[in-house]
């Protein structure tokens, strides 16, 4: 079921929120940014897609798996808006001119390949290929939405990476999302549970990306690295090891833990949850050596 807001209570709709520790005790930000599961009424109405069809972007239930990381002692900024709606995994102005009513803006970035395949800033299509709206938006309802949605989202997630940064000399920007059941390893049948990325370790440092997939392993699940996702627009744009300033993208497999059919939870859901909560803290330990150490401070 689609969770919508009427016109009173979207007055009061946090678009995103942050779980915070009582006291951050380690390096680490975790964002969950296309696990929002509440859809605008106006959105609805100008969508031809209904019920579970208008879900299919989203990241089931992500920010559920990683509710942890408050109590390890690290934020999570997850949003509450639906990815179909407004993705904030991709360059603030990446659009597509043939969905909209006027003209865009001059530095629109309108050839990206994320444009052509229907899955820009304001996307056109869900998962599967279904397109999401029965006729063109109004360009301002799209400039409104990167204005009050996209710029705050990020302009949250660069505090919490600064204040992290400025804390323990480093950070480390956890980009939580999930992938369809049905993607397999390249030339093989085999299904990864879990895919990090870090954009061919440019993101994030050698080291702590093979220590995240050792971890993974040791944990029992099947990790690759890089393919098929390799990590997004947040991932590219927050991760500068030579800063001290590291980004892994996490794909969760969602055959896991979710019917991909009915979106309803696995009865193993929980299990999957305490198995990530355990990977969140063996990472926070492993990382916790490299405390005012420059191994990690800057590569």
């Amino acid at each position: 079921m689609v969770k919508t807001l009427m016109s009173a209570e979207m007055r009061s709709f946090e678009i995103y929120e942050v779980l915070e520790p009582v006291s951050q005790t380690i390096p680490f930000v975790y964002s969950s940014p296309h696990s929002g599961r509440i859809y605008p009424p106006d959105f609805i109405a100008q969508s031809r897609l209904q019920g579970i069809a208008i879900r299919r972007s989203e990241d089931h239930y992500v920010d559920e798996l990683f509710s942890a990381a408050s109590s390890l002692g690290a934020p999570l900024l997850f949003a509450n808006f639906p990815r179909a709606y407004i993705d904030v995994n991709r360059e603030p102005y990446e659009l597509d001119p043939r969905m909209f009513d006027g003209a865009l803006p001059s530095y629109a970035n309108i050839n990206s390949l994320r444009v052509a395949g229907g899955l820009g800033t304001i996307p056109r299509i869900v998962a599967e290929n279904m397109e999401i709206y029965a006729r063109r938006v109004p360009v301002e309802d799209a400039l409104k939405r990167i204005d009050t949605i996209y710029k705050p989202y990020h302009s949250t997630l660069r505090r919490l990476i600064a204040r992290t940064h400025v804390k323990f000399g480093f950070g480390v920007l956890v980009d939580c999302h999930s992938m369809p059941g049905n993607i397999r390893i390249a030339g093989s049948n085999a299904r990864p549970d879990f895919i990090l990325g870090d954009r061919y370790g440019t993101s994030a440092s050698a080291e702590l990306s093979r220590a995240a997939m050792q971890i993974l392993e040791e944990l029992g699940f099947n990790a690759v690295r890089n393919k098929p996702y390799a990590g997004g627009f947040i991932t590219e744009h927050y991760g500068r090891p030579s800063r001290g300033l590291h980004a892994l993208q996490i794909e969760v497999n969602r055959s896991l833990y979710v019917d991909e059919v009915t979106l309803e939870k696995r009865p193993d859901f929980d299990q999957v949850a305490s198995a990530i909560t355990l990977f969140m803290k063996r990472m926070a330990e492993h990382v916790e050596s490299y405390t005012g150490d420059p191994a990690l401070a800057a590569e």
